[in-house]
């Protein structure tokens, strides 16, 4: 087989007697360079083995694609920590953040918390509250606010319940999502959704968005954790229960529930989120933040 270094020397001028030595040494770099160019784009059209793997693994890898959705609109009802239409009652001690109330019903049917009214009338205050508490029988303008929260509550859990974008998840792990990681989107259960006291992890960033839709009850056993991920945040949470909601014992929740009915935190249950029933709030002892 000839050598690229025969072929040069065979280059015509190269073996001319007298050829001046620096203008041989010239013809010969520049013959070299054609030589090694030619040879290289010839490599190159042949993919190693290596790179042609790789290539076939990028083919047959699945995308990934990242959904963005906007959080359910609570509108009016977001400025509500608990918000209920026939009532709240806590016994042991309690702490909530954020304003409480309820619509259509009276001031009456907010128990244990021992209300003292602001001269205004418009509200009431409490040491377990760091907020305001509001009735549908206080002064003018809180009645019609009022029922404009509890309108904008239903109207969130109606739309919340009916999404379809992104494609539901339908009736993941039969319900029992105890000990498992969800990833943001939306979930459809036609049952009730389980957490054990082994919990459930939602991972994602600070602006994903997970939507629980519920068509049962939602149970939450003593000691479980929802716990967060990567940056998700509470806010972007959204339980929407047709049945009632149940928070055992000792519970550490995070997300917003809207529960078509009973919403009931069992003693020392501690939520990270907001409480907005259709019926009332139950609570024993808890911690209610934002």
């Amino acid at each position: 087989m000839t050598s690229k270094i025969d072929f040069i020397e065979s280059a015509p001028g190269y073996q001319i007697a007298g050829f001046f030595k620096p203008l041989k040494v010239a013809w010969f770099l520049v013959l070299l360079a054609a030589v090694f160019t030619v040879g290289c784009k010839k490599d190159s059209s042949s993919p190693s083995p290596d790179a042609a793997s790789s290539s076939s693994q990028l083919a047959v890898r699945p995308s990934v694609r990242d959904v963005d959705f906007a959080p359910v609109n609570l509108r009016t009802a977001g400025n509500f920590t608990i918000l209920s239409e026939t009532g709240i009652s806590t016994t042991g001690v309690t702490s909530i953040v954020g304003n409480i109330g309820v619509s259509p019903i009276a001031a009456t049917a907010i128990t244990g918390f021992g209300l003292i009214k602001d001269a205004s009338g418009q509200f009431s205050h409490t040491p377990i509250v760091t907020g305001k508490v509001y009735a549908a029988n206080y002064t003018a303008p809180t009645p019609s606010n009022m029922t404009t929260a509890v309108n904008d509550m239903k109207t969130a859990f109606t739309t919340a319940n009916g999404m379809t974008f992104p494609a539901p998840v339908v009736n993941a792990y039969a319900g029992n999502i105890s000990g498992r990681t969800l990833q943001p989107g939306v979930y459809k259960w036609s049952t009730g959704v389980l957490i054990s006291n082994a919990g459930v992890t939602l991972e994602g960033a600070a602006d994903d968005v997970w939507v629980f839709q519920i068509a049962q009850n939602l149970t939450v056993n003593n000691a479980a954790i929802i716990t967060l991920k990567g940056g998700a945040l509470p806010k972007n949470v959204f339980w929407v229960v047709s049945g009632k909601a149940t928070l055992g014992t000792t519970v550490n929740f995070s997300g917003n529930i809207l529960s078509k009915t009973l919403i009931s935190l069992n003693t020392n249950a501690k939520v990270s989120g907001k409480l907005l029933a259709q019926t009332a709030v139950t609570l024993i002892a808890n911690s209610v933040h934002p």
